[in-house]
C-alpha cells in the first residue's frame, strides 16, 4: 500500500465526522465565542473547513512561508460546507498524486525566509493536516455543548447520539 493511500482513508474517514460536526454550526451563532481570546464559532468553523486544502497546499511545494492566521469569519453554515467541500476535494486530489518518495522527502517552513523546520512531509501531514484538525474539532465539539447544541457521535456516543444504541 503507498503511504498516500494509508492517509487517504484515514483523510476520508475522518471527513465524515467533521462534516457531521460542521453541519450543527448554528447560522444564528457565528459570531460567538467562549472567551475574548477565542476565535468565534464562524472563525474555528471556517479554520477548520478550509484547512485541509491550505494544509496540502503548501506542503505540495518543497518550502512554504508561515501563512497570515487572521481567520475571517463565516458569514453562514453553507459557506463553511461549501468550504469544506472545496478544500477536502483539493487536498484529496493533491494528496492522491504524492508518491512514497515525495511524501517521505523533506519539508521546509519558512518565515521571513528563516527556515522554522525541516521535516518528511508526511510528518507534517500526519501531525498538521490530521491531528491539528482533530484538535480543532474538539474544540468546536465544546462550542456546541456550550451553547446547548446536540453534538454529534465521534469517536463513540455522545450525550445527544448514539450510534450503538
Amino acid at each position: 500500500m503507498r503511504l498516500a493511500d494509508s492517509l487517504l482513508m484515514e483523510f476520508d474517514q475522518e471527513a465524515q465526522t467533521t462534516k457531521r460536526v460542521l453541519e450543527r454550526i448554528p447560522d444564528d451563532r457565528l459570531a460567538w465565542r467562549p472567551h475574548p481570546k477565542s476565535f468565534s464559532l464562524g472563525q474555528l468553523a471556517l479554520h477548520i473547513a478550509s484547512g485541509p486544502g491550505q494544509i496540502v497546499a503548501a506542503v505540495a511545494q518543497d518550502t512554504a512561508e508561515v501563512p497570515n492566521f487572521a481567520q475571517p469569519e463565516a458569514k453562514s453554515r453553507q459557506e463553511v460546507l461549501e468550504a469544506f467541500s472545496q478544500s477536502m476535494a483539493s487536498a484529496r486530489a493533491s494528496l492522491k498524486n504524492m508518491d512514497d518518495s515525495r511524501l517521505l522527502s523533506e519539508w521546509t517552513l519558512t518565515r521571513n525566509g528563516k527556515t522554522l523546520m525541516s521535516i518528511p512531509r508526511i510528518g507534517f501531514l500526519r501531525s498538521i493536516l490530521l491531528n491539528h484538525t482533530y484538535h480543532h474539532r474538539g474544540q468546536l465539539s465544546v462550542y456546541l455543548r456550550i451553547l446547548d447544541v446536540p453534538v454529534p457521535s465521534i469517536y463513540g456516543p455522545s450525550a445527544d447520539e448514539n450510534p450503538f444504541a
